[in-house]
Formats: structure tokens, sequence, C-alpha cells
């Protein structure tokens, strides 16, 4: 069984690297223009150029996303940047307007495309129309059950990738304009407000002033707020369907989310291959990605089960705080060079999640600020502390069971 890729979000240079470490196949990331998460952050050319050098080091790909669908205010600027993406020699460039489809094949001739889940294909016959026109990728939308993605695997010779992991869009693979009627701002030109996330209710136009919860609670609902996708125990299927690339969505999400969603689905996609799957099993990394920021999960359309909207709260489930990265250990002090990123006390116990291997508890004994030397109680976000912790791994991170489990 060959391996799918493991296509992890990189919405900075930071995330980028947190998701190499942990076992990305690829990263997926945009420039500072034309791509779909304006808020990311997102990589400047220094940035941009930096990147590629350490995901080819590593023998990982990066596809640029230039996935918004263009007006023709956006065109003047896009020769110029799909050639400089090809200068790069980026491995892919991911597009969803036929447009600038075209633009890239003109503009950056050696350089594969892919399509995006924004271009809404849903069928065998789409996924032909876009092999025939060049594209290298159809990434699926996000709206088809298992068996659509087997007839569809079954039928074409073309790559294809999937979402299986994170926020999901009630819109038709994205294409909403909610944001843009409610504020102004134009999710398809990456700028989405996240308007389905709000609170509503039912206020008929006689009785202004009285609005009717859509479901009895007193505080109305939110009703076009979208549970969380998560396809962890159907890899094995996906894999034997041949699935090219499995994709976590979460360039707006946290460096630990990327680390941990990734390093879970890397951990899962090996197993399968080597026939490990049932030993242990599953249950092992669904807890892992429970201890990620995220709304309830479930499978999106996977089973042809109706959209799940998280009715109750537009909160996450959050049980565990990211309080430090380990940047270097130091092998005789037998110590780890902490970047603390939430505050930390001598005594308190974490949990350390390392990018190979198993996620191991320890208690700080001490700690040691890393220029002045002094001896430290506690220590804030953006200090840097030396503190004993038994040989780990470069890029381990820190993390904290929350007092109050919750949002």
């Amino acid at each position: 069984m060959k391996k799918p890729e493991v296509l992890a979000p990189a919405g900075n240079p930071h995330k980028a690297k947190a998701a190499l470490a942990y076992g990305a196949d690829a990263l997926y990331l945009a420039g500072k223009h034309y791509g779909m998460r304006a808020a990311a952050g997102n990589f400047a050319d220094d940035e941009l150029v930096g990147i590629l050098q350490l995901a080819h080091d590593r023998e990982a790909k990066v596809y640029v996303t230039v996935n918004i669908f263009a007006h023709n205010q956006h065109l003047s600027g896009l020769p110029e940047y799909l050639g400089y993406l090809e200068s790069l020699g980026v491995d892919a460039i991911i597009v969803a307007d036929p447009g600038v489809f075209r633009m890239a094949g003109k503009y950056a001739p050696k350089t594969p495309v892919h399509i995006s889940t924004q271009a809404n294909t849903t069928n065998v016959e789409a996924v032909k129309f876009w092999q025939d026109q060049g594209a290298q990728r159809v990434v699926l939308a996000r709206e088809l059950a298992r068996q659509d993605i087997a007839a569809i695997m079954k039928s074409v010779d073309i790559e294809v990738e999937m979402f299986v992991h994170g926020a999901m869009c009630m819109a038709y693979s994205g294409r909403c304009m909610l944001s843009k009627t409610l504020t102004g701002r134009d999710a398809n030109l990456g700028a989405c407000a996240q308007s389905c996330r709000w609170e509503y209710a039912v206020m008929e136009s006689s009785r202004p002033g009285e609005y009717f919860p859509v479901e009895e609670a007193a505080e109305g609902t939110y009703l076009f707020n979208s549970k969380d996708l998560c396809l962890i125990n159907h890899i094995p299927e996906l894999m034997d369907m041949g699935v090219h690339s499995l994709k976590i969505e979460g360039r707006m999400k946290s460096a630990y989310y990327t680390a941990a969603v990734t390093r879970a689905y890397r951990m899962a996609v090996d197993r399968v291959a080597e026939g490990n799957w049932n030993q242990p099993g599953q249950e092992d990394l669904l807890a892992e990605l429970r201890k990620v920021s995220h709304r309830p999960y479930y499978e999106g359309f996977y089973l042809e089960e109706n959209p799940g909207t998280h009715l109750s709260s537009t909160s996450y489930e959050h049980t565990y705080d990211f309080v430090g990265l380990v940047e270097a250990y130091d092998t005789q002090r037998q110590a780890a060079l902490v970047d603390v990123r939430n505050r930390l006390e001598v005594g308190e116990s974490v949990e350390v999640m390392q990018p190979r291997g198993p996620v191991i508890a320890a208690e700080i004994a001490a700690m040691e600020h890393s220029q002045s030397g002094e001896a430290l109680n506690e220590a804030h976000a953006n200090t840097k502390v030396w503190m004993p912790l038994a040989a780990i791994q470069p890029y381990a991170i820190l993390r904290r069971r929350k007092s109050t489990a919750g949002a």
C-alpha cells in the first residue's frame, strides 16, 4: 500500500517549521497576496524562500495558494507573481478560478497546478475535465460521501487530495457570501469574518423586536456554526481507496494545533502502512486530537449524515494549554532550553509531546533564565528558560491540562 501524503497547513514560518518537525510530507501556504486566508500572517518573499529551502532539505513539498476568486482588478499583478513562484521552484500552485488557472499555464508553465476545493469538484467528469486541462491534482469538495470518493478513485488517473481534519463551512466548499453581505469582508477574497459562527434568532416582520429562538433555548442558536471534521478513524479506508493526499485544515490555528494534528495523522498513516492499525489502534490518536482546541468533532459528509451544527455555542473545546516549545537540549546538563508560551511555575506537572515517540509526563523541578542564569520560581510568556528534563527532542511541545476543561 502506497502511503498518501500528509499535507499540513502553514499560516506562517513558525507553523511551517512545526508541521515539518511533526511529520508533514508537504505544506500548503500563501504569500502576501491572492490566498484565501488573508489574516493568517502568511509569507513574505524572503520567508517563502527560507521555508522552501527547509522543506526541500527535508524532502517535503511546498504548495502555494493562489486561490481567491479574482475580479478584474486582481489580475494585473498576477503574471509577475506567478512567474516569481515558478522562479522559486515551488512544488505546485493551488487555484480555484478558471481565469487564474489559465494565467498559471501562461506565466508559470513548468509549475504543477492543483485545483482547490473551492472549485467544488464533486464528480468523476469534473475531475476528468481538470485533468484534460492539464491540472496535476484535484482537491475534492468537502461535500462528498465515501462512495462518491471511491467511485472517483476508481475512474481517474490524476492525483486526488481531500480534507480529513479541521473546520467545516456551512457554504458549499467555502463559497460563502454571508461575510461579504453582513460585514463587507469577502470570504472569496480571503477576508472571511466567520459570520456563520455568530448567534442567530428569527424575527417576523410584523413583530419587530420579538426574537424567536430556532430551538428551545432562551438565547437563540448558532444556526450555521458547523462542527469540526475528523476522519482519523477512516484512514485505512481512504488509503485502500488510493487517495493521494490527506489534507489538514488550519492555517489560522496555532503552531501547537499544527504540530499535534500533523503528528496524529502522520502516526495513523504509518500504522496502516505497517499493518499496526489495531495494535494499539486509533483511540490514542483520537485522544490526542481532543487535546487541541476544536469544536465538537464529526465526520462531515463522509457517512452521508446531515451537516453537523454546533447549536449551543460558538466556543471551542479547549482542555490543554500550549505552555512551552523546546528549542534545544543540553545532554551534559540534562536540561532543555524552553521558549515559554504561557505562565509556568516550578512544581507544575506538564505533558511533553515530541515529534517522534510517546508523550511523556514531567514535573518542572527548576527553571533558570537562559541569559542571566537567575533561578526562577515562575516564568511568563516570551521568556526563555533552562529546565531539567529527561532527554527530549528539539521542537518538543510542553502542554498543561487546563484547570477547568471546556470553552
